[in-house]
């Protein structure tokens, strides 16, 4: 599928070029996806990837078979921010601690009036850009639902379902009506706040798949490792009711009911459920990619938002406490654990 030319979209706010801040796996793929569509898109990232796609070029493909090519000489990848400066949409991509760094990028080579559509995992992303760039910059809740794993020699591969979300804003209806339909195509909401704490519940899947060492099919294949995750969204609901938070429904099942379906038994969790998620078999979480690469991950923004939930309702929160505890330890090299094992380290029976 050959990329078609950039082009400057007019009616209503002004849309001429989305770059794409941190642009790694995720970035890349949703980056990519939006040039296909035809948006004049520049990405800002690591000199790795930037090697990579000036060798090989950008290829995009995903758990459906789709699969998009543009040639090294169609992408502007660059390590260097100044085309934040030309960027009427930023959409930010980098990993939540980060987040305060890349914010003062943006005040420095941004262009005053810019929308910057936070694409990433946590809560408090969000209120770190207000707190940075709200007086020059207009601020967008994003939401993305699914995995994208970087395959090498520039291939970027979406293995789960899902479309991104963001918040309902003239600027982003424009380039939702720009993308259309797209492995990337973009859905707008009046309550991504409680969309976002729906993703963050599915999300608790990401480091129990870390700990675990296996894609996330071979993961919730074993009923222990779901009773850990399931825990944890129990956890995280009871927190959420005590503070007044309502998660929206995000995927297939609603995040009420979600740790019943996660927590239930073998034979009917992969005859009924997982026959219905659309998850690839290379897939695994962005965070145990993290620990394989040897960065630190991202539980801080994920686990550790309830966590920080719990000590500022007074609530204990023993289940996900133990979860940053044991990633903590996996980030200095601990070894993957078996599925009893873990279940009875994190819930005790």
């Amino acid at each position: 599928m050959a990329a078609r030319p950039g082009r400057s979209l007019i009616s209503g706010p002004r849309l001429t070029r989305v770059v794409i801040l941190g642009a790694g796996s995720i970035g890349c793929f949703v980056g990519g996806c939006w040039q296909v569509a035809g948006l004049n898109v520049s990405f800002i990232g690591r000199p790795g990837f930037q090697r990579d796609i000036a060798d090989h070029g950008l290829t995009l493909s995903d758990y459906s078979g789709w699969q998009a090519n543009l040639s090294a000489d169609q992408v502007d990848y660059q390590t260097e921010q100044a085309s934040l400066a030309d960027a009427d949409i930023i959409a930010l991509c980098v990993k939540s601690g980060a987040t305060a760094e890349a914010a003062r990028e943006i005040a420095a080579h941004g262009k005053p009036g810019a929308t910057v559509i936070s694409l990433q995992n946590g809560i408090s992303n969000v209120e770190v850009l207000e707190h940075e760039l709200a007086s020059r910059f207009a601020i967008v809740r994003g939401m993305v639902p699914y995995n994208v794993a970087y395959l090498g020699d520039g291939r970027f591969h979406k293995g789960v379902a899902g479309v991104l979300y963001a918040e309902d804003r003239p600027e982003t209806r424009l380039l939702s009506e720009a993308i259309g339909q797209s492995p990337a195509g973009l859905n707008l909401s009046d309550d991504m706040l409680g969309i976002a704490w729906g993703k963050l519940i599915i999300n608790l899947n990401n480091a129990v798949n870390a700990l675990s060492g296996r894609t996330l099919v071979e993961e919730l294949h074993e009923r222990d490792y779901r009773r850990v995750v399931a825990a944890c969204q129990r956890e995280g609901l009871h927190l959420l009711a005590r503070a007044g938070i309502a998660p929206a429904k995000v995927g297939a099942v609603g995040p009420n009911l979600l740790p019943a379906v996660i927590g239930s038994p073998d034979w009917l969790f992969r005859n009924i459920f997982m026959k219905s998620w659309k998850i690839d078999a290379r897939a695994r979480s962005s965070m145990a990619d993290d620990l394989a690469a040897g960065r630190k991950t991202e539980v801080d923004y994920i686990n550790g938002e309830l966590v920080a939930l719990a000590d500022r309702l007074g609530e204990p929160a023993p289940v996900n406490r133990k979860i940053v505890e044991l990633i903590r330890k996996a980030e200095g090299g601990a070894p993957p654990w078996q599925p009893a094992d873990l279940r009875r380290e994190v819930i005790g029976r």
